[in-house]
């Protein structure tokens, strides 16, 4: 297996820049997650490692080797796509062996690899079944077999669980983790869904317009976003946003919101203009005597927790709390975010300011 080194790859469509100049690095043997909405440049980027796309300029590394004007056939990877891409006049022998059989590896030492793929995946009792007939999970079994045993230097996986139901989906993506875990392969998943990105990749690179807008391990990505981008596009519900006109300077621990003063982790730099503070809504408790005052607009229940919405002057907020508390409708209350969970935001650019809290993550983000 191999590490994947990706430095200042930019990629061109006539006047369109699908990605914009991403630099991050994948470990030997991660499973690694290309998050982001439609149009990011998530795939885009993948096809680029995989050389069905080549850059417009940047590098690309693999196991040490620059391999950015290489074709595919020369970069020793597996790629496996949404649709399966199954030969329908084969059975699923025949689509796991084509790999082998096309390298002109003999038809025995062929027959041997794919029983011990086939025992992995654990379909050894369908191999001699037309691939047209089978389930989807089944389907994605065999498409998985097919680049499993070429023994490639990466896997690289186009949302290969996209076509699944959500339930059959969840169940692939624990199969998928397994299997990983088992193999110690060098992975690198697309994706559109947040929740199969945390559950899944030991790092995670969340992209936006073509751009990295951070990447690390999920917790860390999840608790101190770079950005109001990715504090919105991670979590259900997504973080709460308050927006005020304020200043901070370096070693402040305190803001002001409006006449609220709310204690923050320390900053180290300067902000000044308008503001945001970030918040989680598990990070929240309704007090009566908390600095924010809102009032109660919804809550919806879920088992354990209810998500209840509040307006205030600042914006609104959503806080997750026990399903037994009665919250009830058009009362208002306080807000008190937890102070150790807070991100402070420039509006304008959407930045997170560096803290003592989130000094290291944001700086390797």
């Amino acid at each position: 297996m191999a590490q994947i080194r990706i430095e200042n790859v930019r990629k061109e469509f006539g006047a369109f820049t699908a990605v914009q100049s991403s630099t991050f690095t994948i470990e030997d043997g991660e499973f690694f997650m290309l998050l982001g909405p439609s149009g990011c440049g998530k795939t885009t980027t993948l096809r680029m490692m995989a050389g069905l796309e080549l850059p417009t300029s940047g590098e690309i590394y693999i196991d040490g080797e620059e391999v950015g004007q290489r074709p595919a056939s020369q970069r020793d990877i597996a790629f496996v796509f949404q649709m399966f891409a199954l030969y329908p006049h084969m059975n699923v022998g025949g689509n796991i062996s084509y790999p082998l059989r096309s390298q002109g590896m003999s038809k025995a030492d062929a027959e041997t690899k794919v029983r011990e793929v086939a025992r992995i995946l654990g379909i050894e009792d369908i191999l001699s079944k037309p691939v047209g007939g089978l389930s989807g999970g089944d389907r994605q079994r065999v498409a998985l077999g097919r680049a499993i045993v070429r023994d490639p230097k990466a896997f690289f996986m186009d949302e290969p669980l996209g076509a699944l139901d959500a339930e059959f989906r969840e169940h692939m993506s624990e199969e998928l983790r397994a299997l990983h875990n088992r193999m110690r392969a060098t992975t690198v998943y697309v994706t559109h869904d947040q929740l199969e990105a945390m559950q899944m990749g030991d790092k995670i690179v969340v992209m936006n317009h073509g751009v990295v807008e951070q990447f690390g391990v999920p917790q860390e990505i999840y608790d101190w976003p770079a950005t109001m981008f990715v504090a919105k596009f991670l979590g259900s519900p997504s973080m709460n946003f308050l927006t005020f006109q304020g200043n901070v300077a370096p070693n402040d621990s305190a803001v002001l919101v409006g006449d609220a003063r709310l204690t923050i982790p320390t900053v180290r730099e300067t902000g000044s203009g308008q503001l945001t503070l970030g918040f989680r809504p598990e990070h929240v408790t309704l007090e009566d005597d908390a600095p924010i005052r809102g009032r109660v607009l919804a809550s919806e229940y879920l088992g354990t927790t209810q998500i209840v919405t509040l307006t205030t002057a600042f914006g609104e907020v959503k806080a997750r709390v026990p399903s037994d508390r009665v919250v009830p409708i058009d009362v208002t209350t306080g807000i008190r975010p937890d102070p150790r969970s807070v991100t402070l935001f420039d509006t304008q650019s959407g930045r997170a300011l560096r803290s003592v809290a989130n000094e290291k993550v944001i700086q390797n983000g």
